[in-house]
């Protein structure tokens, strides 16, 4: 199950976003220095969640922002 769904993270906004970023980037830093050192963690498939969930937030942020409605009425109703 994912960490954050790609829903979800639209609905933040970016300051949000970026705040959960670092946080993830923290917690992904923490268990690798935990495995390097040669110890167990707990849950070894966090740290793949951990990465796909960095990933879809860099993502949705690269992406450009949806016209807005307005805009597309009016690309919509040219005259001839």
């Amino acid at each position: 199950m994912p960490i954050l769904r790609v829903k979800e993270i639209r609905d933040m906004s970016a300051e949000d976003r970026r705040k959960r970023l670092w946080e993830l980037q923290t917690e992904l830093v923490r268990l690798k220095t935990m495995i390097k050192a040669g110890g167990a963690i707990e849950n070894p498939a966090r740290v793949r969640e951990l990465r796909k969930t960095i990933a879809r937030i860099l993502t949705i942020e690269g992406e450009p922002a949806p016209p807005k409605k307005e805009e597309k009425r009016k690309e919509g109703k040219k005259k001839t």
